[in-house]
């Protein structure tokens, strides 16, 4: 099983290459596509896709075997982050008011499936990132929340745009971003504490490519408001 897993990394590792090209190519096609008032529609429909090709190819370029305290904890992450989301959404007590669009595909409680999946991608890839520096555990930990927490800024400003979620006032509150960072503190203790090996040959191309991707919309979303 171990040869076999290893036989199996080695040759993606070999495809790294074509799965970043594919991955920015796929992101640029996703922002003309959304940005272009025919297909806009189309595209936003798609976007459930762009999560979970980005959440499967992680999990293919996870370079550690998958034994089952790693599947149980990804599993576990999921399924908090679903739950939390659905207080979240029902109660308003943890990020404020809001409520889900339409984007994110299928919904149980209020609260998209995909929420869940999400909160372990970025929990994932944020730990594989600062996984990389030198730092004593509990930095790491910290500074893994904070690149979660700088992920979750950037999307705020355009999830609306994009039929994800919906502000009650149309503003984000303090309380999402300090809620955030704490549920990401939360899942990152988790991940270390339960000693997960998180690093991934292209966890970083997967978070920029997001990162970019949301940032142009942004500007595109900003500059159609202007010129409007």
């Amino acid at each position: 099983m171990s040869l076999f897993y290893n036989n199996i990394t080695k040759y993606l590792n070999l495809q790294k290459r074509f799965v970043a090209v594919f991955f920015i190519v796929f992101f640029m096609v996703g922002f003309f596509g959304i940005s272009t008032p025919l297909s806009h529609h189309i595209f936003l429909k798609l976007f459930p896709l762009a999560l979970l090709l980005s959440f499967f190819a992680l999990l293919l370029f996870h370079q550690a075997p998958y034994d089952p305290k790693t599947v149980i904890s990804l599993l576990a992450i999921g399924l908090s982050g679903f739950f939390i989301e659905v207080a979240g959404v029902n109660t308003h007590l943890i990020f404020g008011n809001y409520m889900y669009g339409d984007a994110l595909g299928v919904q149980f409680f209020n609260t998209p499936v995909l929420i869940g999946i999400n909160w372990v991608m970025i929990t994932l890839a944020s730990s594989s990132i600062t996984g990389l520096l030198s730092f004593p555990v509990s930095l790491r930990i910290i500074t893994a929340s904070v690149v979660m927490l700088l992920y979750d800024i950037i999307l705020e400003q355009v999830a609306p745009d994009l039929d994800m979620w919906h502000w009650a006032d149309g503003k984000v509150p303090y309380q999402n971003f300090f809620a955030w960072f704490l549920v990401a503190l939360l899942f990152q203790s988790f991940i270390e504490i339960m000693g997960i090996k998180t690093r991934n040959a292209i966890a970083l191309l997967i978070l920029l490519c997001q990162v970019l991707f949301f940032i142009s919309l942004l500007v595109f979303f900003r500059f159609q408001i202007a010129g409007s």
